[in-house]
């Protein structure tokens, strides 16, 4: 059985992928359904799974960012982003991250049960959709703008809830720190930014990919 957990913060989103995958796949098993990255990330400590199907756009940690700490913690994590986006900076920025595969999810459900064979068998599956952006197996220019920026993980992880309207007081409790910390994680993405207003770095995430509004 090729094991499967899923991450999508819209439940008929998970429910038509759980029904396609019962109806349809062979083999294929779903062990565990969750509605952000943060869930799917205290699931693996605990479990691992063949494949993780991760959404682009969640509140809490994005697809980009869970598929980056999935590969970091599951060495040979097998990561497919699902994105109702078909841009080129989505999809680069997706392998760069360490997916293996990238389902639009406008696309046939045949896409899905595509990308998990391939990559389950070692393979990079991308949706017809946004092959054209990809001129080999590796993604032959990425965007390097947020690296130039120097910004640390947990900066982008903050960026991105700022851009979803998050307070300083709800991010802290989200993660368990003080406000002050999160105060100095904001000051420091707009020291390294150079953007100094709410209404900027909301447009800055939104181009980067870093936040999907």
């Amino acid at each position: 059985m090729i094991k499967i957990a899923m991450a999508d913060d819209h439940i008929i989103v998970r429910d038509g992928i759980k029904a396609v995958l019962e109806r349809k796949g062979k083999d294929i098993e779903l062990v565990g359904g969750f509605s952000n990255g943060k869930e799917l990330m205290d699931f693996a400590q605990n479990n691992t799974a063949d494949i993780y199907l991760v959404d682009i756009s969640m509140p809490l940690l994005n697809g980009i960012e869970t598929t980056r700490k999935l590969v970091k913690k599951i060495p040979g994590a097998k990561v497919i982003i699902l994105s109702m986006y078909d841009d080129r900076v989505s999809v680069e920025k997706s392998l760069k991250a360490g997916a293996k595969g990238f389902v639009v999810k406008m696309a046939d459900t045949q896409d899905m049960l595509d990308a998990i064979e391939a990559v389950n068998e070692g393979k990079t599956f991308l949706s017809p959709a946004v092959r054209k952006y990809i001129e080999n197996p590796i993604v032959a220019k990425r965007s390097r703008r947020g690296r130039r920026k120097g910004l640390t993980p947990k900066e982008k992880e903050v960026l991105q809830l700022i851009a979803e309207g998050y307070s300083s007081k709800r991010m802290a409790e989200e993660y368990g720190l003080s406000v002050n910390t999160i105060h100095v994680h904001r000051n420091n993405i707009m020291r390294k930014l150079k953007i100094h207003k709410q209404a900027d770095l909301i447009r800055y995430a939104i181009k980067e990919g870093i936040a999907h509004i």
